[in-house]
C-alpha cells in the first residue's frame, strides 16, 4: 500500500542520540548504585543537614565532633583575608577551617548561604555525593574499555565497595573524598587538546586542595603524569608552560584561602613522623576487621593499619587480570610511562624508608632531619597507596574486558561484587554499629544549670593547661560552640607547639598571680593548674568547684555586682 504524500519521511534513528540516551542512563545508574551503597552501609538518618545527633554523640569518635566544631565557629566569623581564617575556635591557639578538617569547599559554600539558609551540618550530604561521584567516576572510566552496560556498573559497584574508601567515610570525612583521584586517573588516560585539559587539571587542583592536602598531593602526583604525557607528545605540548604555571598556582590559591599558610610550625603533629604510619607490604592482603573469609595477617602497630585491606572481590579481579594480561599482553606500560611513574613514586612515599613487612621493619636509610621536618606533614603514608589501588583496580578490569569481551566480563565483575560484599560484611556491620541512628540533636554534657547561668554572665572559656585534645576539650568546645562563647579548647588537625606554649605559660601566669581575664571562665584539667588556682583565687568572689565531673573557676562569680563579666554580654 503506498505512503500518502502527506506523512513525514521516514527517517532512521540518530545512533549519538541513542549513545548519549544510554550514557545517561548508565550514569543515572551508576549514581544510584553509589547512593544505595552509602544508604546501606551508612544509613538514611545521616542525609538531613538539621540532624547533628549522629556527630555529636561520640559513637563514631571525636573526629565528626571537630569538624561540626570548626564549622560551627567559622560560619559566626565575619569574612576574613585569607577567607578561611577561624579565629572563634582556638583564640591564640586557632588556626583556619583548613585545620578542622571541615572540607573548606562546603565550608565556604555554606558559610556565604548562611544569611539564607541554615546548614547546621553538611556531611551527610558530602558522604552520599562522594559515593555518587566515587560510582560514576568510575563508569567513566571503566567506559574507556568498553560501552556495555554491566561490566561499568559492575565495576562502579566495585569502586564505591573499597574498605579504603568506606573506611575514611566512617570518620574522615574529607578522605571520602577519592573521587578526585579517580578523576585525577581519567585526565591522566584521556587525551584532550588544547585549554581543555589545563582548565580540568585547574579546577580539579584547586577543588581538592579546598578537601583535603593529602588528596591533593595524590592528583598532584597525577597532574604531573599528565603533564610529563603532554610535554611528550609534539601534538599537545603546546601549552606546557601555561600549564606548568596555571595548575600549582592554582593549588596555591587554594591552599592560601583555606588558611593552609596560618601555620609556620608543628606540621609533623602528635602521632608520629614519616615512616612510622608506613604501607606494610602484606596490608592490601590482610582483612584485619574488614573481611570474612581471609586469615588475618601481621601487622605493624599504628594508626592507619586495618585501612588497605582491599577485600576479596577486588583481589580476585587483581589475579584475573594479572592472568588476563599473561594471555594477551598489551603495550599499555610504554604508552603511559609517566602515569605508571607517578604511581610508582607514590607507592614508594607509601612504603617509606621504613619497609615493613608483616609487621617487621627494615630501615633502609635515615633521612635528613631537613628532610623529616617537611615530609612529617605527610605521616599517614599509607593512604599513598590509594591511586596505585585504584589504577591496578581499573587496568585489572579493562584488560579483562579486553580478553573476555563486554558480555562476560560483565558476569565475571557482577560475581566479584558479589564476593567483595559477602567477604566485606564484619567491617559494615563495624560501621553500623558506629552509625546507629541518634536523636536528630543530643544534648551537652555539660548539662548541670550552673553551665546555661555562665553563659550569660561569660563571654569564653578557656582549658587549662591547654594542647590538642586537652583535658575536657569536647565538652567545652560544644558547649562554647552551642552557648555562643569563645574557647581556646581545640581539636585539629596540626597545631602549632610554640603558640600552645605561650598560651600555658601566660595562664599558669594569670592562676598564679589571680589576675584572671575580665569575662573569661577556667575549666582546669590537671593537678597543678588546681593548685595555683586554689593558692590565689579570692573565696569571697571566685568559684571553684567540680561540676559534671570538671573543676571550674569563675572569677567574681560570688560578686556579681562587681565582676566584670555582667559588662561582657548583651
Amino acid at each position: 500500500m503506498p505512503r500518502d504524500a502527506t506523512e513525514p519521511p521516514l527517517t532512521a534513528p540518530d545512533p549519538a542520540e541513542g549513545t548519549r540516551r544510554r550514557a545517561v542512563v548508565g550514569g543515572l545508574l551508576a549514581a544510584l548504585i553509589g547512593c544505595v551503597v552509602v544508604w546501606a552501609v551508612f544509613g538514611g538518618h545521616i542525609l538531613p543537614p538539621t540532624h547533628t545527633g549522629w556527630m555529636l554523640s561520640g559513637r563514631i569518635g571525636p573526629d565528626p565532633v571537630q569538624y561540626w566544631l570548626g564549622y560551627t565557629f567559622f560560619k559566626r566569623t565575619g569574612w576574613t583575608v585569607p577567607p578561611g581564617l577561624n579565629p572563634g575556635w582556638g583564640l591564640e591557639v586557632s588556626s583556619s577551617i583548613f585545620y578542622a578538617d571541615a572540607i573548606p569547599l562546603l565550608a565556604f559554600l555554606f558559610k556565604a548561604l548562611d544569611p539564607l539558609i541554615e546548614v547546621p551540618q553538611y556531611w551527610g550530604l558530602w558522604l552520599y555525593a562522594c559515593g555518587v561521584l566515587q560510582a560514576v567516576l568510575a563508569w567513566r572510566l571503566i567506559g574507556l574499555g568498553t560501552g556495555a552496560m554491566l561490566p561499568r556498573l559492575a565495576g562502579a559497584a566495585l569502586f564505591v565497595l573499597q574498605p579504603a574508601l568506606l573506611h575514611r567515610m566512617g570518620g574522615h570525612f574529607a578522605l571520602g573524598g577519592q573521587f578526585v583521584l579517580l578523576a585525577g586517573l581519567w585526565l591522566c588516560l584521556t587525551r584532550g587538546r588544547g585549554w581543555r585539559p589545563i582548565t580540568a587539571w585547574v579546577a580539579l587542583v584547586v577543588g581538592t586542595a579546598l578537601i583535603h592536602a593529602y588528596l591533593l598531593v595524590m592528583v598532584g602526583g597525577l597532574w604531573v603524569a599528565a603533564a610529563l604525557a603532554r610535554a611528550a607528545d609534539p601534538e599537545r605540548r603546546s601549552a606546557v608552560l601555561a600549564e606548568a604555571l596555571a595548575v600549582p598556582a592554582a593549588g596555591l590559591a587554594g591552599l592560601w584561602s583555606a588558611g593552609f599558610f596560618v601555620l609556620t610550625d608543628g606540621f609533623g603533629g602528635t602521632w608520629g613522623g614519616y615512616g612510622q604510619m608506613q604501607l606494610d607490604l602484606l596490608a592490601p592482603f590482610d582483612p584485619s576487621y574488614w573481611g570474612r573469609f581471609l586469615p588475618d595477617l601481621p601487622a605493624p602497630d599504628h594508626l592507619e593499619v586495618g585501612t588497605s585491606y582491599a577485600g576479596l572481590g577486588s583481589l580476585l579481579l587483581l589475579a584475573a587480570g594479572a592472568l588476563a594480561w599473561a594471555a594477551r599482553p598489551r603495550a599499555f606500560l610504554r604508552a603511559h610511562w609517566p602515569l605508571l611513574l607517578a604511581l610508582a613514586a607514590m607507592l614508594a612515599l607509601a612504603v617509606t624508608h621504613r619497609v615493613s613487612i608483616g609487621g617487621r621493619e627494615f630501615v633502609l636509610f635515615e633521612l635528613p632531619e631537613a628532610v623529616l621536618r617537611y615530609a612529617d606533614a605527610l605521616r599517614a603514608s599509607e593512604r599513598f597507596l590509594w591511586p596505585v589501588a585504584y589504577a591496578a583496580l581499573l587496568a585489572a578490569a579493562l584488560t579483562l574486558i579486553r580478553v573476555l569481551g563486554g558480555r562476560r566480563a560483565g558476569l565475571v565483575l557482577a560475581m566479584l561484587v558479589a564476593v567483595q560484599i559477602a567477604d566485606l560484611r564484619p567491617g559494615f556491620a563495624r560501621l553500623a554499629y558506629f552509625f546507629t541512628p541518634e536523636p536528630a540533636a543530643v544534648p551537652l554534657r555539660l548539662s548541670d544549670p550552673f553551665w546555661t547561668e555562665a553563659a550569660g554572665r561569660y563571654t569564653r572559656i578557656r582549658v587549662v593547661p591547654n594542647r590538642n585534645q586537652a583535658a575536657w576539650w569536647e565538652e567545652v568546645a560544644v558547649y562554647a560552640a552551642t552557648m555562643g562563647l569563645e574557647t581556646d579548647a581545640v581539636y585539629l588537625a596540626r597545631l602549632d607547639p610554640r603558640r600552645v606554649a605561650r598560651l600555658n605559660a601566660a595562664m599558669a601566669e594569670r592562676l598564679r598571680t589571680g589576675r584572671f581575664e575580665p569575662c573569661t571562665l577556667y575549666v582546669l584539667g590537671d593537678a597543678g593548674a588546681i593548685a595555683l588556682a586554689r593558692a590565689r583565687r579570692d573565696p569571697e568572689r571566685d568559684l571553684l568547684e567540680v561540676i559534671d565531673l570538671v573543676v571550674v573557676l569563675a572569677p567574681g562569680w560570688w560578686a556579681p555586682d562587681t565582676t566584670d563579666a555582667p559588662d561582657c554580654v548583651g
